[in-house]
């Protein structure tokens, strides 16, 4: 009971007030809905402008693929289904297929499922009347009919009261990306529609959009939340208000817009800093491919504007300092590190207890991944994808660097220190520390040191402190093979090509383990453990 105490005492003294005060506003809240006709719709310039980069998810009229996983929509029961995952219910409702690849094709699919979706989902109850639901909803419908759909009347009048209870639950007691995606939905509503109503949708979202925009957004171009999947999410959303300012051009005030399109550039430049050779992004705190665009799909939204795309990197080694994620390159080697704080204090949702982790490609593919993010159900999957064990880092006495706990919170947490970077012609050297472990009874701290050429990545490791445990974690992307293994040497293969790992002061075990590369889909895979035989470790991983 002591335990808990402490842990909740020390989740909820980072909130701001109205996190408090408006989760118990937002539970005590009823639905009330506001019917009535709707606003007339806007006259627009043109048509939706921006290449789509999403899968389908309609397999057919009724039939979904979402996270991997596959169901029929056979009865009204279903869009709340008990048996579903509550996440693949919530995608059910956004109606991405809208805006998925070869969407036209599937047009008399989406007029059935819109009509459908309104005569089985009468407000105010279900997971379709949530805010978030709501948000990306509403956004959808819009960029259909501004695509070439055609939305029935029935489905302008249900937009509009689906509007109008977004308006009512703003998730203030959340912040962060909801209220952003909330505000992006309230602005479009401005723009699809004409009139007072609409002037007042477009006035509240762009009050919460404009601050938003500036605190999410950092100087170094990355999403405060620093997951590298929301940060794509957050790129696309930046996008789209510039093509909804297209499409109804003189609505969004001008500093706005070119706001919107400074910050675009600074965020594509972070996507590709924080993407793989493969195109893909790295797995720090939620990560999950199949869910936001890559960098390439951004680059090609941000073409289709006519916007500038920043130049391709041309340095070995970039520190983005804001976020507090260094990418350094040497010859057929690509080192991402993370000497980050686990997010916002007030909103660590998305962290994961990653201090100090790295991941490596070499040769054009993926040598050492962090876990990755398969699920947000809360249980042991959850918990052990965000806790220090599935990440490449150091874990001391079985504890996790920061208290992650239940699916999306955080207790005390990992500060990084001392960070200090160098680069030069023997190549990249960067080390710091945290403050992670300093809770536990010996007092901690876990320093680390990485020193990547074009041959090797050296991991020095440090304890300070006393323990009774420490243990050094690389886990290997479902590609690599373990061709041999000893006590203080592993080799390993990949793409024919052999990796070898010495260790000087400490042990090596083979474990199963696996990686989470979307979510739904776990592969299985092998993780090298290594105990410290001291207070300090070196791994060496070497290649020709």
């Amino acid at each position: 009971m002591l335990t808990r105490a402490v842990r909740l005492f020390h989740t909820v003294r980072y909130l701001r007030p109205v996190q408090i005060y408006g989760r118990a506003a937002h539970r005590l809240r009823r639905l009330r809905p506001r019917l009535g006709p709707p606003p007339a719709v806007r006259a627009v310039a043109g048509t939706w402008a921006l290449p789509r980069w999403r899968a389908p998810s309609m397999l057919g009229p009724a039939r979904f693929r979402f996270l991997n996983e596959e169901h029929e929509l056979a009865g009204p029961g279903d869009w709340d289904n008990p048996a579903w995952p509550r996440l693949w219910l919530y995608n059910l409702h956004y109606f991405d297929d809208l805006d998925a690849l070869g969407a036209e094709g599937r047009r008399a699919w989406h007029a059935a499922l819109i009509a459908r979706w309104i005569a089985e989902n009468p407000p105010p109850s279900g997971p379709g009347w949530e805010p978030y639901c709501l948000s990306l909803r509403i956004v959808n419908w819009c960029r259909f009919a501004w695509s070439g759909g055609r939305l029935e009347a029935a489905a302008v009048e249900s937009l509009a009261v689906q509007v109008r209870a977004l308006a009512d639950q703003l998730e203030i007691h959340l912040l962060g990306n909801h209220l952003w995606a909330n505000a992006k939905a309230l602005v479009f509503a401005g723009l699809f529609f004409e009139g007072a109503e609409a002037d007042d949708w477009l006035r509240l979202g762009l009050k919460h959009l404009v601050p938003q925009l500036r605190e999410q957004v950092l100087p170094d171009g990355g999403h405060f939340e620093l997951s590298p999947m929301y940060h794509a999410i957050i790129a696309a959303d930046v996008l789209d208000l510039l093509a909804a300012d297209r499409i109804a051009p003189a609505r969004l005030p001008p500093p706005l817009a070119a706001e919107l399109a400074a910050a675009a550039g600074r965020m594509l430049a972070w996507a590709e800093t924080m993407s793989h050779p493969d195109g893909e992004v790295s797995f720090f705190n939620d990560s999950a491919m199949a869910i936001a665009p890559r960098a390439a799909d951004l680059t090609a939204q941000l073409a289709a504007l006519r916007l500038t795309a920043p130049p391709p990197l041309d340095r070995p080694v970039r520190y983005l300092e804001s976020s507090g994620y260094v990418r350094a390159e040497a010859g057929p080697a690509v080192l991402f590190a993370d000497v980050a704080n686990v997010g916002p204090d007030y909103l660590p949702g998305h962290a994961h207890a990653d201090t100090l982790s790295c991941e490596l490609s070499l040769f054009g593919a993926r040598m050492l991944v962090n876990t990755g993010t398969s699920t947000y159900d809360a249980g042991p999957d959850r918990l052990w994808e965000r806790g220090t064990a599935a990440h490449n880092s150091v874990v001391v006495d079985g504890a996790d660097s920061s208290e992650v706990w239940s699916s999306f919170r955080v207790a005390r947490r990992a500060r990084p220190i001392e960070v200090a970077l160098s680069a030069g012609q023997a190549g990249v050297e960067l080390s710091a520390g945290h403050t992670g472990y300093r809770r536990l009874q010996g007092r901690v701290t876990h320093r680390r040191r990485w020193r990547l050429d074009e041959r090797s990545l050296t991991v020095e490791d440090s304890i300070e402190g006393r323990s009774s445990s420490a243990e050094a974690v690389w886990l290997l992307h479902p590609e690599v093979q373990v061709e041999t293994a000893r006590e203080r040497a592993v080799v390993c293969i990949l793409r024919n090509r052999a990796v070898q790992l010495e260790l000087d002061g400490g042990e090596a075990a083979i474990e199963d383990a696996w990686w989470a590369p979307e979510f739904g889909l776990r592969l299985p895979t092998k993780h090298v453990r290594c105990r410290f035989a001291g207070d300090r470790l070196t791994s060496r991983w070497l290649w020709g």
